[in-house]
């Protein structure tokens, strides 16, 4: 086995491996809290701050004076104004607080960009991702290590050409990180929904039943009694997953229960963030307005905004 076959096979391993018998498997795609702080600007903002930067950029808020975070601020206030209209909407400050959020993301897409990008030309092919992640692998026509890797790459592939809305196998980096995290873009949820319901449903009958849904998040393992949680699991099928009351979910029922419609905290923080500093009450934002509120956004502190900037610019 060469290393590349070998990284795949642990990756594998370990997604299976993490997860122990009488713990509970998750499925629910859940948009993330913008902070683990309490929301209440009569204490402080630190809030504000987490939802405007993201956590780990706010912790390193500390260094600047205010002349200095007014200077950033501004800066960054330039990349959030999408439009280059002199305003920031509700929609501008929404899409950055996502992208701040989800850096992480970004972080990921960029790592994978330069593994699969094999003649550099800034974009990606079917043919180089196939290459680059099954061309050793797919040379042996028998693994020992009891993975199908023709039917991954089959399930990949189905994937890379959902993700890819023009329809000419190159992806760009925004199809690539739709590729690699379908769940974050609505036009891909269909194919999360697809993939899952494939993974759950194994008498292929394109339904999941009580016994297949409980059998995805736990494994009796020899135990003869359930854990609470597991019991839970089943009254929370019959209740509310099996909306139709016929046995088992459908696409949309499973839909429902992996990709609920949660409480878009993003945008009720943009809009707080708007109604908070917008002076002459319009709707939307100037530079200025943002600025003189700077304590509500950034606090006198620092980060590393140049590098934020710079992932903002790439995307």
């Amino acid at each position: 086995m060469d290393l590349r076959q070998f990284l795949l096979c642990l990756s594998l391993y370990t997604a299976f491996a993490l997860s122990k018998p009488t713990e509970k498997k998750d499925r629910v795609h859940h948009e993330p809290q913008l902070s683990d702080k309490v929301h209440n600007d009569a204490q402080n903002f630190d809030y504000d701050h987490d939802a405007f930067l993201g956590a780990e950029e706010a912790k390193t808020f500390d260094q600047l004076t205010p002349e200095e975070s007014k200077e950033r601020l501004g800066k960054i206030v330039s990349k959030i104004d999408g439009d280059k209209d002199g305003f920031v909407t509700v929609d501008e400050l929404k899409d950055w607080i996502k992208f701040a959020q989800k850096r992480w993301i970004y972080e990921d897409v960029e790592r994978q960009w330069k593994g699969h990008d094999l003649n550099e030309d800034g974009l990606i092919s079917w043919e180089e991702y196939k290459n680059a992640t099954y061309g050793y692998v797919l040379d042996d026509p028998d693994p020992d290590d009891g993975f199908n890797y023709k039917q991954m790459m089959v399930r990949d592939e189905r994937r890379f050409k959902m993700a890819d809305k023009d329809g000419d196998l190159i992806a760009t980096k925004e199809e690539f990180t739709a590729f690699l995290h379908p769940e974050e873009y609505d036009y891909m949820k269909d194919i999360v929904v697809q993939e899952t319901m494939e993974d759950i449903d194994k008498n292929a009958d394109g339904f999941i039943d009580l016994e297949e849904y409980i059998g995805d998040m736990y494994s009796h393992d020899g135990n003869a009694d359930e854990p609470e949680w597991v019991k839970t699991e089943r009254e929370q099928f019959v209740e509310f997953r099996d909306k139709n009351r016929d046995g088992k979910m459908d696409k949309e029922e499973t839909k429902d229960w992996i990709l609920p419609s949660d409480y878009d905290h993003a945008e009720a923080e943009a809009r707080h963030l708007v109604y908070e500093s917008d002076q002459n009450k319009d709707g939307k934002l100037t530079k200025e307005e943002i600025v003189d509120k700077y304590d509500l956004f950034v606090g006198s502190q620092a980060t590393d905004f140049g590098e934020a900037l710079v992932r903002h610019d790439e995307f």
